[in-house]
C-alpha cells in the first residue's frame, strides 16, 4: 500500500500544468464508478499576460504574475534589465505623457502598458506669492509623487521648465521619495509665502517626438479609467489583485465627482482613491456612517467633516443622475 501511495504522489507531481496552475489533487486519477456522473473538469485560473514597452522606445516585453503596482514595476524592470526605482509611472495604450491615460488601480485585459523612466534631473527656484501654487499632485503607488496638472495662470505655470509628468524628488533638498501624494501636497501648501524654495524634479525620459512637450491635462469624465463593460485587473494596495467587470456608469460618474473634490480640497487627483471612497459610500446609509467607514479604511488621510459631507452629496447626485 505504501508503494502505491508513493506512485500516486509521483503521478500527481508529474501531472501536466494548465496555465501555470496544476489540476486539483485526484481530479484526473480517480476513475468514475459505473453509473456515476463524470468527474468535474479541473478549475483553471486564467493566465493574464500583458504587453509592455519603455515609453521612450524599446522592444516589446511580456509580463504576468503581479498583484499590485510595486510587483508590476518589478516585472517590467526585470524584462528590460533596469531597476524598479527607474520607473516613474505608467500609461496605458500611449507612449506620451498623457495624464488621462495614466495607469491607476485597473488595467483592461487588452491594455498595452508603457513605462516612463527617469530622465534628466532639474532644479527650479519658486517664490510663493499666492497660497496656491497651481499644482495637482498624484503618485505612482511605489514611492514617487509627480505633477498631474498645472493650472493655467498659476505660479508654476509661469515657470516653463516645470511640466506635467515631472516627479518631485526633493523640496529644499529634503527628499520626499517614499511620501504619498497627499503628504507632498500638504508640504507645498504649508510653505511660507514670499520665501523662495527649491524644487528638484526628475522628468520622464523622452523620445525624439516628445522633446519640448509641455502637457496640461484637462478634466475628463473617463480620466484614468478603463471602458465599462470590459473585464479588468483591479490592483489593490492591500490584498491581491482581482479580475472584475469594469466600473458601471454610476461608479464612473461618482468617482469623477469625488476626484474633483480631492483636487479642490487637497490638491491631489487619484482615481483609485476616489473609487475606493465610492465603494465605501455605497455601503453606508448616511454621511456619518461614511465618515466612520473612511476612518477605518483611509484613516491616514484624516478627511475633515465638511469634505466627507461633500463626498456623500456627490455620490448621491451621481446615483440620482443614473436613475
Amino acid at each position: 500500500m505504501r508503494r502505491a501511495g508513493r506512485r500516486g504522489r509521483q503521478a500527481e507531481e508529474d501531472s501536466p500544468m494548465e496555465n501555470g496552475v496544476g489540476q486539483e489533487p485526484g481530479a484526473a486519477e480517480t476513475p468514475a464508478a459505473e453509473g456515476a456522473p463524470a468527474p468535474r473538469a479541473p478549475r483553471v485560473r486564467p493566465r493574464l499576460v500583458f504587453h509592455t514597452q519603455l515609453a521612450h522606445g524599446s522592444p516589446t516585453g511580456r509580463i504576468e504574475g503581479f498583484t499590485n503596482v510595486k510587483e508590476l514595476y518589478a516585472k517590467i524592470a526585470e524584462v528590460f534589465s533596469i531597476s524598479p526605482t527607474e520607473i516613474l509611472f505608467c500609461t496605458l495604450n500611449t507612449h506620451k505623457v498623457d495624464m488621462q491615460k495614466l495607469l491607476g488601480g485597473q488595467i483592461g485585459l487588452e491594455d498595452f502598458i508603457f513605462a516612463h523612466v527617469r530622465g534628466e534631473t532639474k532644479e527650479v527656484e519658486v517664490t510663493k506669492t499666492e497660497d496656491a501654487l497651481g499644482l495637482t499632485i498624484t503618485d505612482n503607488g511605489a514611492g514617487y509623487a509627480f505633477i498631474k496638472r498645472i493650472k493655467e495662470g498659476s505660479i508654476i505655470n509661469r515657470i516653463q521648465t516645470v511640466c506635467v509628468g515631472d516627479s518631485i524628488e526633493a523640496i529644499n533638498d529634503h527628499t520626499i521619495v517614499g511620501c504619498r501624494h497627499y503628504e507632498v501636497a500638504r508640504m507645498l501648501r504649508e510653505l511660507p509665502r514670499a520665501q523662495p524654495f527649491t524644487l528638484r524634479l526628475v522628468q520622464p525620459k523622452k523620445a525624439f517626438d516628445m522633446i519640448g512637450q509641455r502637457t496640461r491635462s484637462s478634466k475628463c469624465p473617463g480620466e484614468g479609467r478603463v471602458a465599462s463593460g470590459k473585464e479588468t485587473l483591479r490592483l489593490r494596495a492591500k490584498g491581491t489583485a482581482t479580475l472584475e467587470e469594469g466600473p458601471s456608469a454610476f461608479e464612473e460618474e461618482a468617482a469623477r465627482r469625488v476626484d474633483d473634490l480631492l483636487e479642490s480640497y487637497m490638491g491631489i487627483r487619484d482615481g483609485e482613491l476616489a473609487s475606493t471612497m465610492v465603494e465605501t459610500a455605497k455601503e453606508c446609509p448616511s454621511a456619518a456612517a461614511l465618515a466612520q467607514g473612511l476612518d477605518s479604511v483611509l484613516g491616514e488621510f484624516a478627511f475633515p467633516e465638511e469634505f466627507v459631507a461633500e463626498v456623500w452629496a456627490a455620490v448621491g447626485e451621481a446615483k440620482g443622475r443614473q436613475k
